[in-house]
């Protein structure tokens, strides 16, 4: 057994914990007994009575709270963490562990980051560890079991994580515990036309159009969304600063049903283009350079697992990109094949 703590920076996020609107009716039931139809008419009743000047989620806080029963309660098992939780704690076996990536600040500072997926047998997260923090990697392998204390759960792009502080401890193979089931997160394959609001969903696209990367300003030690004032820029955290640049890519896809616009954050950016963080900041100062690179995607097949959120903007579905792979012709017609035999034994039975 051994384990690792940390002093490495403080995630200094500021949130209420965020937990599902019918997670909370389902835990105010058990606890209850009163129907689900009960619980909603008094969370309807609760926002009424405040002009409707509180959110169903806060109205359902209050309710709980009236009633006695705690929402908050930690079961240890993945699919109990919340973005917002503090000192979250939990078991999970290693599934996939990413490489550690290093980068400069505009100051010219340095810093790493690096993250691993683990899952039980509710759920999969995804624990990422910055600077100091990434040490646990070297002793860290898949198969191990892991029991994470202390940690921050926060919300990114609809998915769930686990952040590392100064006061989170991972315990690597804690005597005496185990994890014998994993639920893997699977998500179905569908075609763009057939996509809903707020679904998760794998798809086979062509790239029928790239948009230039947006950039903007970050903090160079905690990665939040700097506020511009004047001609200096500050962290909520870290006060005035010299900001470190994140990046956003847009693109176009078209699978023969329909076409969507994919929206690729940081890491996703880097795999739709091949290319590395600094690589594609470099296009912020010599944006024609990115022209050709443009061109060159045009036509390609990806396979993406994502989210499907609307942009109320404009109105209009958007697949927000979590996992981007390129497609392999060889493998998509072996699978193709398999269903077709599956297909064939089915109707033969």
């Amino acid at each position: 057994m051994s384990s690792c703590s940390f002093s490495g920076e403080r995630v200094g996020f500021r949130m209420m914990i965020k937990i599902p609107l019918n997670v909370m009716v389902e835990k105010i039931s058990k606890k209850t007994g009163l129907s689900v139809e009960e619980i909603n008419k008094k969370i309807e009743e609760k926002c009424s009575s405040l002009s409707g000047l509180i959110s169903k989620e806060g109205a359902a806080n209050i309710l709980a709270n009236e009633l006695g029963v705690k929402l908050f309660e930690s079961s240890g098992k993945i699919k109990d963490l919340y973005p917002g939780m503090r000192n979250a704690e939990f078991l999970g076996k290693v599934i996939v562990i990413y490489d550690k990536k290093d980068f400069t600040r505009q100051d010219g500072s340095t810093g790493s980051v690096a993250s691993f997926l683990v899952g039980d047998e509710t759920g999969t997260t995804r624990i990422v560890c910055w600077n100091a923090q990434t040490a646990i990697l070297d002793n860290l392998k898949v198969d191990d079991v892991v029991r994470v204390q202390n940690a921050f759960v926060r919300e990114n792009r609809g998915f769930k994580e686990v952040h590392l502080n100064d006061r989170s401890k991972v315990i690597i193979n804690p005597e005496g515990e185990t994890v014998d089931a994993i639920k893997r997160s699977s998500v179905e394959r569908k075609k763009i036309k057939d996509l809903e609001e707020d679904e998760r969903a794998e798809i086979l696209a062509t790239v029928v159009q790239v948009f230039d990367p947006r950039f903007f300003e970050v903090c160079p030690e905690c990665g939040s969304r700097l506020k511009e004032d004047g001609d200096s820029f500050s962290c909520t955290k870290h006060g005035v600063v010299s900001p470190d640049f994140n990046f956003v890519l847009n693109a176009v896809l078209d699978d023969g049903s329909d076409t969507i616009r994919a929206v690729f954050f940081r890491e996703q950016a880097e795999r739709f283009l091949g290319k590395s963080s600094d690589e594609i900041k470099a296009f912020r100062s010599v944006p024609e350079a990115f022209d050709p690179i443009k061109v060159d995607l045009l036509g390609e097949q990806f396979k993406i697992s994502g989210r499907v959120k609307r942009n109320v903007f404009f109105d209009r579905l958007e697949f927000v990109a979590q996992n981007v792979q390129k497609a392999d012709a060889k493998e998509e017609l072996e699978s193709l094949e398999k269903k077709e035999e599956n297909k064939d034994i089915s109707n033969a039975g």
